[in-house]
């Protein structure tokens, strides 16, 4: 009997794979089909998992987060206050000062060309606020 890994052993991309398997139901299939957008809209997404259980998608900092409720799937970006939003798909936690979400409910359609800019631009914000690398120290003349 193969014994099961334990979840800091699987890597994140396994996790969400379980995660949506183990949904079901809608919320699985809109899980991945926001999977699917970012990873189109960012081919160098990294997917990480934390929290205790929720997907995340990182490129110099979190993209989003795919939150699964209930009656919605929450698809949270970090820094959603500072991004354009002209399609208007934020449509959650619009009073703070940082986040801004996207709450998908069973049977609704994805904008996904909305989407894909949204992620782009969240990728851009985080590239230009990303700490340069740092250069090695001259050693002094001797």
């Amino acid at each position: 009997m193969k014994k099961k890994a334990p979840e800091k052993a699987k890597s994140p991309a396994k996790l969400i794979d379980a995660r949506i398997k183990e949904l079901g139901d809608w919320r699985g299939e809109m899980l991945s089909r926001i999977r699917a957008v970012v990873k189109q809209a960012d081919p160098e997404v990294v997917e990480e998992w934390k929290w205790r259980g929720v997907p995340v998608w990182e490129h110099d900092g979190i993209i989003s987060t795919g939150e699964t409720y209930k009656s919605v799937v929450k698809m949270t970006f970090a820094k959603g206050a500072a991004l354009e939003d002209p399609a208007k798909l934020f449509n959650s936690s619009l009073e703070g000062n940082t986040r801004r979400a996207i709450d998908l409910r069973e049977g609704e359609k994805i904008n996904e060309k909305a989407l894909k800019a949204l992620i782009r631009a969240a990728v851009t914000l985080n590239k230009s606020k990303a700490k340069p690398a740092k250069k090695p120290r001259k050693s002094p003349a001797s």
